[in-house]
Order: C-alpha cells, then structure tokens, then sequence
C-alpha cells in the first residue's frame, strides 16, 4: 500500500511541523516567527532569516530544531521511495493494493490511478490542515497536551521584542556562572556593552528602575533592554 503509507507519512509530517511550531513558542517565540522556524527546519530549507540566531542561541530550541531536521530528512525519503513505489503498476499489483480494481482498472493504469489518488489526497491534507478552524483546534489541542506533560522547560531567555538591527527587550534569568551574578548594575558595567536593566523580578517582587548598587542575585529574572547578543553573553552564559 505505497500510496496509503505516502498519505500517512504526509499527514504526520504536517502534525510534526504543528507540534514544532508549538514548541518554539512555547520556548517565548513569537508564534508566525515559530510556525516559519518550524517549517524550516522540517524541511531543511536552512535559516534565512535575522531572527535565526534567536533558534542557534539557545539550547532548548537548538534540541527541537534538531529533531525537526532528523524527523524532516527521515519523512522525506520516506515519501519519496512510496511515490516511487506507488506509480510502479508491477509492484502495486504485487503488493495486492490494486487487485479489487484489476477486473476495472487495467494493469497499464493502475499507476495513473495510484497517482491521481496521490494528488487527490495531497490537496485534501493541505486545504483541511489550513483551514483556519481546523488548524486551530488542532493547535490548542496539541499545545494543551504539550504543557500537560511538562515537556518543555520553564525559558530561560525569553525575547519579548526584536526589533532592527539585534536591538529588542528581553527577560533574562540569572544562574550559576553568569559575569553579572553578585555584581552591582555598576560592577557588571552592563552599560558599557549597550544593556539597559529597565527591571529585575525578584521572587514575587519587581524592581522596577533599578539603580547603579542594586545587587544581582541568583536566580534574578532581569527585564534588559540592548543588544541581544551582548545580553546573552554578558548576563546568560558562563564568563
């Protein structure tokens, strides 16, 4: 059954790409900007994209990016060798797919039908998974059992805003072996590599507008304003 398995393999790919697109956005991307990520991935189509370093930057995206392209190159073979499959009339007769049609279907046609209900088929999964409603309730469904399980993460770098030029808002948690952890705003000389801290969550408490002796302490979520890349490397990662 080359072109049942080719539909079956088509319509997880679509379910696949969904869950993806899930999963970025649950990491704190933008949902139109994970849904593309997704699609990108899956299809190994590479990042072309600014926003790219917003996937290569950070661990968690990094792992479901790379299950995507694995997933991505396996579905692609996959339908590629049951299309092959499929439009061979001796190897559709053979697998006993086209024998209920042989009295009415002559060998010679079988793989022009096994095409047309190939083509039939592909069209049905496009319109049904972008119909709006469809797409939607599929989505809240997916996106319910996702959290449900917990698996992903709590973000740990989540972009807010991205705006030109890797400029945008971030909120950003402090652990171990960050250059700011126990550091004064001052010290940490956040200023100097264009971070703004515009407030710092503190368990249930913000401080908003911190000063220069506001001390950074672990565990700290702290809302920056600045150049992404300068705030991953002077707040997020190990010095």
């Amino acid at each position: 059954m080359s072109w049942a398995l080719f539909i079956i393999v088509l319509t997880v790919s679509f379910t696949v790409v969904r869950i993806g697109a899930i999963a970025f956005q649950l990491t704190g991307l933008e949902w139109s900007l994970a849904k593309f990520q997704s699609l990108s991935c899956f299809t190994g189509t590479g990042f072309t994209t600014k926003e790219a370093e917003l996937i290569t930057g950070n661990k968690q995206r990094r792992r479901i990016a790379s299950v995507l392209m694995v997933l991505g190159n396996a579905g692609l073979v996959i339908m590629i060798a049951t299309f092959a499959n499929s439009l061979n009339p001796q190897q559709a007769i053979e697998s006993g797919l086209s024998k209920p049609l042989l009295p009415i279907i002559p060998p010679n046609l079988v793989r022009w039908v096994n095409l047309l209900i190939i083509i039939i088929a592909v069209f049905i999964i496009y319109k049904l998974f972008t119909n709006a409603t469809f797409s939607r309730k599929l989505t809240n469904f997916l996106r319910k059992r996702i959290i449900r399980k917990e698996i992903f993460a709590r973000v740990t770098f989540e972009e807010l805003l991205f705006m030109t030029g890797g400029y945008g808002i971030s909120k950003v948690a402090v652990y171990a072996g960050s250059p700011a952890l126990d550091k004064t705003l001052a010290e940490s000389q956040l200023r100097s590599f264009d971070i703004t801290v515009l407030a710092i969550i503190r368990g249930n408490q913000t401080i908003p507008n911190p000063g220069a002796s506001t001390k950074v302490l672990l565990n700290d979520e702290l809302i920056c304003f600045g150049n992404l890349e300068n705030i991953r490397n002077k707040i997020c990662m190990n010095p």
